[in-house]
């Protein structure tokens, strides 16, 4: 069988990686999954994202696309006609997507109208906003798919609100088996205690999804709540250059206690997470990380599709204002760490490979 998997961004690496140690074992047994990986260069071309993928022993790219960032038509158009000519060219059995990008979008709507079955993992999450870019990928995708990948129950029961019942399993999430592997055990990220960060006495905040970043306003208020709370714990922010050229737009003076560092490799973030007394994100993987972890959480987005994250409100999705989200952040801290909730044996990425290894070789037939 010939796998061809497509991925375009920082978040779909991570769940490749877990799948493609998964297809590794696999062919030891004796599978035959012949694995063709194609990175549409969405958010990374990748010469800038090799560390990451030495890092994680991600299989280097079969095709590099370098699509690159644009409007959402313009950059989805570019890679649905570039992703059509490599599975035209390839004749792959079963083309893989991950959550919920453009390219998850261009990679399934391509391989559809090739007649090339689609397997979808993260299948049914929403957040029921399709002004978000991100529903309207996942729920096109969803449609086009041959395999469902669910991570949860709530997944399925999305699905089954829009009439999709075949092919959708419930495995787990992928992405929780790089946390068990990569650990986060409360070490902090190396160097970091140099300049004066100790674990449990810090912040950690990313920021970057567009509806935040392109947005002044919305900036502005995720940036106001982190300077206030930089006067009563350090917080560190690993910040993409692109967000970081905003900073001198917002107007807003970043004290000593607010320090900017380059984004981290994979390791290092699932040790800053884990070592963290909060985390302030707009990141649907950091969300799900930092559940895992048993790190306290504040969302900055005005909904998550990873409802499993706000039980027992170890998650707080409160928006972008200034003083809704310094509220949450302060009662997070006030309310100290978690036990890590309990989570099923990390499974996901071989249940993953031996459904799509034995159905797809009955679909062939």
């Amino acid at each position: 069988m010939k796998l061809l998997t497509v991925v375009g961004a920082r978040p779909q690496f991570i769940k490749a990686a877990a799948v493609g140690y998964a297809i590794d074992a696999a062919n030891r047994a004796g599978a035959g999954i012949q694995s063709v990986l194609v990175h549409t260069g969405q958010h990374y071309d990748f010469e800038m994202s090799r560390v990451f993928f030495d890092e994680l022993g991600l299989q280097a790219p079969d095709r590099d696309l370098n699509i690159g960032s644009g409007p959402h038509g313009a950059q989805t158009g570019r890679m649905l006609e570039t992703i059509e000519a490599v599975v035209d060219g390839e004749h792959p059995d079963v083309v893989l997507v991950y959550g919920d990008t453009n390219s998850t979008l261009a990679g399934a709507l391509a391989a559809a109208k090739l007649h090339v079955p689609v397997a979808h993992v993260e299948a049914g999450l929403r957040s029921f906003e399709r002004r978000m870019p991100e529903e309207i990928n996942r729920v096109l995708t969803d449609h086009l798919s041959r395999w469902l990948f669910c991570p949860t129950d709530t997944a399925v029961a999305n699905l089954k609100r829009e009439g999709i019942e075949r092919g959708v399993h419930v495995v787990g999430d992928v992405m929780y088996e790089l946390v068990v592997k990569f650990g986060g055990r409360g070490e902090l990220p190396p160097g970091w205690s140099e300049f004066g960060i100790e674990p449990q006495r810090f912040v950690l905040a990313t920021i970057h999804r567009a509806e935040n970043t392109d947005d002044e306003q919305r900036l502005r208020g995720i940036l106001g709540a982190l300077v206030e709370l930089a006067t009563d714990l350090p917080v560190v922010v690993p910040l993409h250059p692109r967000t970081q050229k905003l900073l001198p737009g917002v107007g807003l003076q970043l004290p000593p206690g607010l320090r900017i560092v380059a984004p981290l490799a994979y390791g290092s973030m699932i040790a800053a997470e884990g070592s963290a007394a909060l985390v302030v994100t707009d990141s649907g993987g950091v969300q799900k990380e930092a559940y895992w972890l048993g790190t306290p959480c504040v969302t900055a987005r005005d909904q998550t599709e990873w409802l499993e994250t706000v039980d027992d409100e170890r998650n707080l999705v409160v928006g972008a204002q200034r003083d809704r989200l310094l509220k949450a952040a302060r009662r997070q801290l006030s309310r100290g760490r978690r036990a890590r909730p309990a989570i099923a044996e990390a499974t996901a990425a071989a249940k993953i490979v031996q459904m799509v290894a034995s159905e797809g070789a009955a679909v062939l037939k």
